[in-house]
This record gives structure tokens, C-alpha cells and sequence, in this order.
């Protein structure tokens, strides 16, 4: 199945994670992984990685880990996001962002990006929140 979801995934990209240049690695329920290369676009001065595009890349994967659980029909929206910003991601790197579940509830999820520089150092921390709407519950 991961294989199978990570490649539906990739066939319906999202605009905006295109615009970013967002790369889907991996797709699980329990985990979603994605790169950022860090191109000029994207920085802010002196050429590191601008803290919005590292919180776009975050509330990203959170969309799609939770629409990984949710039932079919169902949509979401991020209602918190919470980012603690830990070192610079300079241009020409890759930022690295690995999501996992806090909480997985019927009509909320929380879910943590620990998103990682090509040397491996934690760049950042993002907790989000995720209202699950359904269809059927309003």
C-alpha cells in the first residue's frame, strides 16, 4: 500500500507544494516524508531557507498525513500551527521534513514535522492541529 499511495499522491500534486518545489518520499499513515531543495526563491537574506516556506512545507505533509486517515469524503484544515525555528537552511541544501501523529481522533489530529538539514541537524519543529470535516457530520 505505501508504494500504491505514494504514487496516487504524486499523480495529483497539490498547486502549491508544486510551486514550492516539495518532494513526497514516502507516504504512510504513520509517517510522511518530503525534501525542500532551498533555492534562492525561497530564502530570505543573507540566503537561508525563509521560515515561511519551512512552515509551508511542515503544514504541508500534515494535510496529507492526515488525509491518510481519514474516512473517504472527508477533507481537512489546518486550525493551529505551532513552529520553533532551530538553525538556518542555507541555499543550495535540502531541507528534509518527517511528520508523525501526536493524536489521531475522529474530528482532530496533531501532528509533529521535525524537518532536518542535509547534514542532519534539526532546523526545525512544527506541531499542527487538523480539524477532520465529514461530509456526513457537518
Amino acid at each position: 500500500m505505501p508504494q500504491d499511495m505514494l504514487a496516487m499522491l504524486k499523480s495529483m500534486p497539490l498547486p502549491f507544494a508544486e510551486l514550492l518545489g516539495l518532494e513526497l518520499v514516502s507516504a504512510e499513515p504513520d509517517k510522511v516524508v518530503a525534501r525542500l531543495p532551498v533555492r534562492k526563491e525561497l530564502c530570505t537574506i543573507p540566503d537561508i531557507l525563509h521560515g515561511g516556506a519551512i512552515m509551508s512545507l511542515a503544514d504541508t505533509i500534515g494535510a496529507v498525513a492526515t488525509m491518510l486517515n481519514v474516512p473517504q469524503g472527508a477533507t481537512t484544515t489546518t486550525i493551529e500551527s505551532k513552529t520553533n525555528f532551530l538553525a538556518a537552511i542555507p541555499i543550495g541544501d535540502v531541507a528534509e521534513a518527517t511528520c508523525t501523529p501526536h493524536h489521531r481522533g475522529g474530528r482532530l489530529m496533531v501532528w509533529e514535522t521535525k524537518i532536518r538539514r542535509g547534514d542532519g541537524k534539526l532546523a526545525a519543529v512544527v506541531t499542527q492541529s487538523q480539524l477532520v470535516m465529514r461530509p456526513d457530520k457537518g
